[in-house]
């Protein structure tokens, strides 16, 4: 179950416009969690339009009126009959900062893994990877048109959202998200840690890649300890990433704890840390960086940043305790 960061992310989310939209035998299905995850949206601040195509006949009355008492602080619009759902949605007269369209499944690529972010280019450059199993017919055709509206910047970001329990607080208040994220204004800012909040998040962020046998134990208490080593990579103010500096001798530091959380990969915030970080330690009066990692995405970057994999003796004793890893090293003061 993803931990929710409800002080982190409801700060990004007030006063928000959003949009929910969900067509009928899905809301069917998942009607009690959908509307429980609504009402805990506006009991954060957050302003809702709740978006449905449930046919207008006298056997859905109920269900109508079960909604309006229970969302009775979100604006309920149904999609008329001879209207396309998802043109309804994305050109409707209010603009939203996101719109969130609950689907059957995320996005996968051609692998069948799921996608957890994309911007409009990579959307259109894969578009024929995943289209053809995207559940949903209709929305494959729409595809375009989203990311038409977030080019437009009618609309800051769309999320495509699997139905299910707890689904949109998932996706708008957990590292991982619990669905596809579509947008092209991230607004990135690379600094030291500042509160609890941040420890809490990034030792969550480092207890993944820990399981992933790439990173040595690195726990809330270590994190605590070390606070003043540790910078954070935030996205639109929200924690994605980290790394720590180590002093090494009063020339060399080393960029340890590299991490990025499982939504932002590949979108190139590796590439963004490791750039801030060079410039951070540039302005300390650092002239070298070393870094040891064992993890093959990871080398591949260093090495297309300009760094050399050596083990010089001079880093002999730091080589010495993380035999398994590879050395890389960059001169800064260039």
């Amino acid at each position: 179950m993803p931990v929710l960061y409800l002080n982190e992310y409801k700060k990004n989310l007030d006063k928000k416009i959003i949009f929910i939209a969900c067509r009928e035998g899905i809301l069917r299905n998942f009607f009690q969690h959908i509307v429980a995850d609504i009402k805990f949206l506006y009991r954060h601040n957050v302003k809702t339009f709740f978006f449905h195509n449930i046919s207008n006949r006298f056997a859905n009355q109920k269900i109508f009126r079960e909604l309006e008492a229970k969302l009775y602080q979100t604006l309920i619009i149904r999609v008329p009959a001879d209207q396309p759902f998802y043109p309804f949605v994305l050109n409707y007269p209010e603009s939203p900062n996101k719109i969130l369209f609950i689907e059957r499944s995320h996005l996968i690529d051609k692998h069948g893994h799921p996608i957890n972010t994309l911007t409009t280019q990579k959307a259109r450059e894969h578009i024929e990877s995943y289209r053809d199993i995207i559940s949903n017919e209709n929305l494959k055709e729409h595809m375009v048109c989203i990311c038409n509206k977030i080019e437009a910047q009618s609309i800051e970001r769309v999320h495509i959202i699997p139905a299910g329990k707890k689904c949109i607080k998932n996706e708008l208040f957990s590292l991982e998200g619990s669905g596809t994220l579509i947008a092209n204004n991230f607004n990135e800012t690379f600094h030291r840690i500042t509160t609890e909040d941040d420890i809490r998040i990034i030792s969550s962020i480092l207890k993944h890649y820990r399981g992933e046998g790439y990173l040595k134990p690195r726990d809330k208490s270590y994190v605590k300890k070390n606070k003043d080593c540790f910078y954070v990579a935030r996205i639109d103010g929200i924690i994605v990433g980290c790394a720590e500096q180590i002093l090494i001798d009063d020339n060399t530091v080393e960029l340890g704890s590299l991490a990025v959380s499982v939504r932002f990969r590949k979108q190139q915030l590796g590439h963004f840390i490791i750039h801030e970080f060079e410039k951070k330690m540039n302005c300390q009066g650092k002239g070298t960086i070393i870094s040891l990692t064992r993890n093959p995405l990871l080398q591949k970057l260093f090495t297309s940043m300009g760094y050399s994999a050596e083990s010089p003796q001079q880093y002999e004793e730091r080589q010495k305790k993380s035999p398994e890893a590879r050395m890389y090293i960059k001169n800064i003061s260039i």
